[in-house]
């Protein structure tokens, strides 16, 4: 019976409460494609496209914005973060980009860094700086 219940969970998409869809909406007119999900327990998250390009952005449960984020060619870095992750991760990979605006720390530039079987995230502003982000 639990899987039943796990793969039908998976079969729908999830609805988020109408505030959030609100805010949403109200932030991006020009979304098409939506779909959602919750990005932990008090945080939901919607993938979309506004014209052509793919984004992700997430609301907090009563439609406070928290960040949008869209993906990045790894070579669009800012040249002061590809500097300071070469610098500070010399042995790491970037394998994935994406520039983030968030609504604590801004816009920011999040990387996955890979190392062998090792991977780690790392977020920094346009100057270079490392943004702790939890």
């Amino acid at each position: 019976m639990q899987v039943i219940v796990l793969l039908s969970s998976f079969c729908f998409a999830l609805k988020p409460p109408v505030v959030v869809k609100k805010a949403f909406d109200q932030k991006f007119p020009e979304a098409t494609k939506v779909k959602w999900g919750k990005e932990n327990k008090t945080v939901w998250e919607a993938d979309f496209f506004v014209k052509g390009i793919k984004m992700s952005s997430n609301f907090s449960e009563n439609g406070t914005w928290v960040e949008t984020e869209v993906p990045i060619k790894v070579s669009e870095l800012p040249k002061a973060v590809a500097d300071a992750i070469n610098k500070k991760y010399s042995q790491w990979k970037i394998v994935e980009a994406d520039r983030t605006e968030t609504a604590k720390n801004g816009v920011i530039y999040e990387a996955d860094l890979k190392l062998g079987k090792q991977q780690k995230g790392v977020a920094f502003k346009e100057d270079g700086t490392e943004v702790k982000e939890k």
